[in-house]
């Protein structure tokens, strides 16, 4: 009796099986799987991987591999791609949809020219194109494409030889896409940071260290009469409009935004532990707190356009040691920050509306920057036992 002869890549599936050893990322598997499907005797030209995704912001992502390019690229595809036509007349949403492969043999002067990328191909001299689902163990499909320059396209055998990787890459795949999954909701509701320090094993209740840091707490004026005066919807987008403002300063300037609280933000730009810089940390938090400042100024402007009142808001600024970890109750724990610094940067935060500053910083924070700020003197704040001195910038005094 004649046995079965083993496909081509048989040492390839073997190799997904063991978890794809020396390729740590999803960029290098698809590197190293396609470098091994080339000895195999697969003649690759281009192949692509695209994996749907939580979050926010981001539809999915597609990592492409090119014969003449050493390095993998990378895309992430926004939802709006969801509704353009490039999406809708693309191979990706059939077998999506269908969870079916879809060949085109472009070597055969009667293949179909149905979907917009195959006269791309065809212009790039590609003679086949294969694109099959990978089916993840929850039913969600993904899928990865393959095309070759050979003439008359691919073999019976290397066809083959593909849709053998097919189980073992949509598993390899489906893990990558959970630890991805899991990053990104952790980045989105927790912050990077504090994301990572979860990932890292600080799960509980208790887990947490002693940090110096430079605590930013923000306030809407406003608000309950905003709440009460809009419909919902547009104050959601109004705090939206404002969180973009504040939040997204924060994050582009390196900080790390705890938490929410209503209309307030939570945040914090640690002291780097390496270099115990805290002239760096402070410059970073005044630099990101003008720039708040600055888009909280055009958000402002485009509303008095609209005929709409200007939105009113404070910053407080204040340096101090923190304790950063997990706190809550047995089953329902959140990864912040406690401490009396952070109580005093929310007291100074409150004195903006009593002095009528958009911003104050404590004497602790000026002390760490270059610029000279204006001292308002020492005031009482409640809650806490010391006066503390507040400053705002030399261009705010009157």
């Amino acid at each position: 009796m004649n046995r079965p002869q083993p496909s081509i890549t048989a040492p390839v599936v073997d190799w997904l099986v063991d978890g794809a050893p020396g390729a740590p990322l999803s960029q290098d598997i698809l590197l190293h799987l396609c470098e091994r499907l080339l000895r195999c005797g697969i003649p690759l030209f281009r192949s692509a991987v695209f994996v749907t995704t939580l979050h926010p912001n981001i539809m999915g992502r597609a990592f492409y591999w090119h014969k003449n390019n050493p390095t993998i690229e990378v895309g992430e595809a926004p939802y709006s791609l969801l509704d353009s036509d490039e999406y809708k007349r693309s191979p990706i949403l059939h077998v999506l949809e269908t969870n079916k492969e879809i060949r085109r043999h472009l070597a055969d002067p009667d293949c179909p020219d149905d979907f917009l990328i195959l006269q791309g191909f065809r212009d790039e001299g590609i003679t086949d194109y294969l694109i099959m689902p990978l089916e993840f163990t929850n039913g969600e499909i993904h899928a990865a494409s393959w095309s070759t320059c050979q003439p008359g396209g691919f073999t019976d055998k290397q066809l083959d030889g593909l849709r053998k990787i097919r189980p073992a890459l949509s598993r390899l795949a489906e893990i990558m896409a959970l630890k991805r999954v899991s990053r990104n909701l952790l980045d989105a509701y927790l912050g990077h940071q504090s994301g990572e320090k979860v990932l890292s094993g600080k799960i509980q209740r208790g887990d947490g260290e002693d940090i110096l840091s430079v605590i930013w707490f923000c306030d809407l004026r406003g608000s309950t009469n905003l709440a009460d005066t809009l419909p919902s919807q547009e104050y959601l987008s109004l705090l939206n409009q404002y969180f973009e403002c504040m939040a997204g300063a924060i994050l582009d300037g390196g900080g790390e935004v705890l938490k929410y609280i209503g209309d307030a933000v939570l945040a914090i730009f640690p002291i780097d532990t390496k270099t115990n810089n805290y002239d760096e940390a402070c410059r970073l938090a005044v630099q990101s707190a003008e720039e708040a400042m600055s888009r909280m100024a055009n958000l402002n402007s485009d509303r008095a356009k609209a005929g709409k009142d200007p939105l009113g808001y404070g910053i407080g600024l204040h340096l101090g040691r923190v304790m950063y970890g997990n706190i809550g109750t047995p089953d329902r724990i959140e990864f912040g920050v406690i401490g009396a610094a952070v109580n005093e940067a929310s007291r100074i935060e409150g004195m903006t509306k009593l002095l009528q500053k958009k911003i104050l910083i404590s004497g602790e924070v000026a002390a760490h920057l270059e610029e000279k700020w204006h001292s308002l003197g020492r005031h009482s704040l409640r809650g806490v036992g010391e006066e503390i001195e507040l400053f705002i910038p030399p261009s705010h005094q009157e």
